[in-house]
């Protein structure tokens, strides 16, 4: 049987040492447990990624921001608006950028399992640097899953192709991992043919926003595939951005257990609520 999450997520004690609310550190108290497998913590995302000790994860989702909150403006249900989703999202400049996905990517590659792999997400804007970063640091490229999202927001300004799709960057830990992938169930969710590259998916529709909204919320479909493709169950998935918790749905509601960490109590609480309505599904 597999250990209770909670007995085998490990920090590093050294790291911990001397660290204190006064010096900004959030200590890694869970901000909500449940015994099924499911953990939440607030914080800041890099500090503790790097406290925790290795080798933990069979599988990491992240999904981190996209630089996109810098005055430009989009269309959303008819109506043009604001890409303004928080200072988390605002650019800092190509390079500042970059050297972010590079930190927080190498903090998550010596969290995973030697057979671990690790699904990157991201719009033109960052996807290039996080494809590099991951090259830099020696994952092993796996795919790269071209999301089309079937009913995209209009292009207001009339000069560019309507963006349609986003990158998800696939890879193994390292040259030498021997990844987990399901071929046979993704073969059998596709009519009994070898599963492409492309995804057709539909972005999340009213009902999964019953609970509230995150403004980069993806899919439960999307989800579903990225678990039921490259992890088993008991598995133990991290979400070292999690938004508002499609990856911890996707990893109970198959069996596996799952680690989220966001700095918004606002998401948490969201997250949770989300959680809490799949828990009652579970119980009828």
């Amino acid at each position: 049987m597999t250990a209770p999450l909670s007995s085998t997520l490990r920090f590093d004690a050294e790291a911990l040492a001397g660290q204190d609310d006064q010096e900004g550190v959030v200590l890694p108290t869970p901000y909500y447990h449940h015994d099924r497998g499911m953990t939440l913590y607030q914080g800041d995302s890099l500090k503790l990624l790097e406290m925790m000790e290795p080798e933990q994860f069979d599988l990491i989702f992240a999904d981190p921001p996209y630089f996109l909150s810098n005055g430009g403006m989009t269309c959303k249900n008819g109506r043009m608006v604001s890409v303004n989703k928080g200072k988390w999202d605002r650019s800092q400049g190509v390079a500042e950028n970059h050297e972010f996905n590079l930190r927080w990517l190498s903090a998550c590659q010596r969290l995973l399992k030697p057979n671990g792999s690790m699904w990157v997400t991201g719009t033109h804007h960052v996807i290039f640097s996080l494809g590099f970063a991951m090259q830099t640091l020696g994952f092993k490229i796996l795919n790269d899953i071209s999301w089309f999202k079937v009913n995209p927001p209009p292009n207001l300004s009339c000069r560019y192709f309507t963006h349609s799709t986003e990158t998800m960057i696939w890879a193994a830990r390292d040259q030498d991992s021997r990844h987990t992938f399901n071929y046979k169930v993704m073969k059998e969710m596709n009519d009994n043919k070898q599963m492409k590259s492309m995804w057709s998916i539909m972005a999340p529709r009213k009902a999964e926003k019953l609970h509230g909204r995150h403004p980069t919320q993806k899919p439960m479909k999307l989800l579903r595939r990225v678990v039921l493709a490259a992890s088993n169950e008991g598995d133990l998935i991290l979400d070292p951005f999690n938004g508002s918790g499609t990856t911890g749905l996707a990893a109970l509601e198959n069996g596996r257990r799952y680690v989220g960490i966001d700095a918004s109590d606002e998401y948490l609480d969201l997250s949770i609520r989300r959680f809490e309505h799949l828990d009652e599904d579970f119980s009828k």
